[in-house]
């Protein structure tokens, strides 16, 4: 009897991606807008279309058999492709649209912010999505599809996997409340900021590290009293009088110190560290990475 062709459809494919991403039967069922009763029986049904099991079975997710691995790399190009093709043809008439999912570590955020308000202006069609998180979950969300580009320090970055542009240089300030303070005006020592009550970043975070060798490299041991997720909570205890914070000049720009407290540069050394964009290596780009990267002046 002649073997009948096994039709698969992109739904399928989008599934099968969306699981490679999220490696979460409940949270790939959720980005692809169905129950997780709905998801995990496409996946069956999918499976007894190839005659072949392609997740391993447990309780929970846990990783994709040697065929589902073989399928979920074409799934990801075939359903990156078909994402390239809707966007350039929507921009087939000269407009870009679409939607930029983007990736951001929290000192880059301002950054961020001002980068969509350029590409709106240039490109009113373009929906933004921006996701704050650590440089290496950025990473990894760019090589498995989550993020479409990312904004991180560029330290650590493959070359191989990404095309990494440096568009500027992140330097630092204390913020500190008014009656800690060493001086009203002027610069501080990073000697200094380490004999105050400090509230930084949490220590699996690049920001946190950054600091920490800065420290270390001068023989110092900051007294840290409280470690948070973002800087909202540091600036609040700067502004509470409860302890000092070091954060990015592009903050100290965009919003000034907060009430109680004032902004005093650091110095000695004064510490400069690349935030790069970082996109596939993807010929052709997505038009809407395209256009972030023009906006940018990286073109």
């Amino acid at each position: 009897m002649k073997k009948e062709h096994v039709l698969i459809s992109l739904r399928d494919l989008e599934f099968v991606s969306s699981l490679s991403r999220r490696k979460h039967f409940a949270r790939a069922a959720e980005e692809c807008g169905v129950s997780q009763p709905a998801f995990s029986m496409r996946i069956r049904k999918l499976e007894e279309k190839l005659d072949a099991a392609i997740v391993k079975r447990g309780n929970r997710f846990q990783g994709f058999t040697a065929e589902g691995e073989a399928l979920v790399r074409h799934a990801r190009k075939i359903v990156d492709d078909v994402k390239v093709m809707e966007q350039e043809f929507r921009s087939a008439r000269g407009d870009i649209t679409g939607t930029l999912s983007l990736g951001v570590i929290p000192t880059a955020v301002i950054f961020a912010a001002r980068a969509v308000k350029l590409l709106r202006a240039r490109y009113p069609g373009i929906k933004t999505s921006i996701q704050t998180a650590t440089s290496l979950t950025i990473q990894q969300g760019l090589e498995n599809g989550i993020y479409d580009a990312g904004l991180t320090y560029s330290e650590g970055v493959s070359e191989d996997l990404l095309r990494v542009e440096d568009v500027y240089k992140e330097t630092y300030q204390l913020v500190i409340p008014e009656h800690l303070a060493p001086r009203k005006t002027g610069n501080v020592t990073w000697k200094e900021a380490a004999e105050l009550p400090l509230s930084l970043l949490e220590p699996g975070m690049q920001n946190r590290r950054i600091l920490d060798k800065v420290f270390s490299s001068l023989g110092l041991e900051p007294k840290v009293i409280s470690e948070n997720s973002e800087f909202l909570t540091s600036l609040i205890l700067a502004s509470e009088g409860l302890s000092a914070t070091v954060v990015p000049n592009l903050m100290v720009d965009a919003f000034g110190s907060p009430q109680g407290a004032i902004a005093l540069p650091l110095v000695e050394p004064v510490v400069n560290k690349d935030v790069s964009l970082a996109t596939p290596l993807r010929e052709p780009s997505l038009p809407t990475v395209y256009g972030l990267r023009q906006v940018l002046d990286l073109t």
